[in-house]
């Protein structure tokens, strides 16, 4: 059943082309769930556009113009050891009480963006703040190693292996089941022994994560 749905193949990972809602109940149970899902504040929908100068036109699209089902977050729950779940503030009626959650600090100065963004986490730890700057054109990582934008709602690689390299252990597999960009896959990647699953509704990004992942594969070898 999960071949029909499957877009690209990796050593270490694989990207499903469907809704996660067609594939999560065929998957076998996870070690770690990392993720951002739609907020359901239309970011697809050209809002990014009202932003001002530098502001970049990623189309208009309907995918974050509602949070996901319940019935998602469940399986969620359910088919994973840990769970990571940024956005996890509009969330919070779909998940439980947590000790920890991940502050990422965006450092991104005076501008309308959230100077911050949230993720829930069942880790039993205190909370936790990851800098990262994701500003326009600034970025943490400024010169050979800046990322491209393709992505409304794109999470910087850097940030999630500062995150991976501190909850997640060799050997397990991770899952993405919003995988946007593919930033979960990219990163887990650059861990070297962790295996994902990247599951995507939108075939353009699908097309972007599979472009992004052979580049990184490219880099990768050569050191």
């Amino acid at each position: 059943m999960l071949r029909q749905y499957e877009y690209y193949r990796t050593k270490n990972g694989v990207v499903y082309c469907a809704d996660c809602l067609a594939v999560m109940p065929s998957l076998e149970p996870v070690d770690l769930v990392l993720t951002d899902p739609p907020y359901g504040i239309k970011e697809a929908a050209g809002r990014n556009l009202q932003r001002g100068h530098g502001a970049k036109d990623y189309g208009n699209l309907d995918w974050d113009n509602s949070i996901p089902c319940p019935e998602i977050f469940e399986m969620i729950l359910n088919q994973s050891n840990f769970q990571i779940i940024f956005g996890g503030n509009y969330f919070v009626e779909h998940l439980k009480n947590s000790s920890c959650w991940l502050v990422w600090d965006k450092k991104n100065g005076s501008t309308d963006f959230a100077d911050c963004e949230l993720a829930w986490t069942n880790f039993t730890t205190a909370v936790r703040k990851f800098e990262y700057r994701w500003n326009g054109y600034l970025q943490e990582s400024c010169g050979k190693y800046k990322e491209k934008r393709y992505h409304p709602t794109q999470k910087p690689v850097g940030l999630f292996l500062q995150i991976l390299l501190r909850y997640a252990e060799q050997g397990w597999t991770v899952l993405d089941p919003f995988a946007g960009s593919g930033t979960t896959g990219l990163a887990c990647e650059k861990m070297g022994n962790i295996q994902y699953i990247l599951i995507e509704r939108e075939e353009q990004y699908c097309e972007i994560i599979a472009r992004r992942l052979d580049q990184e594969l490219k880099q990768l070898k050569l050191f």
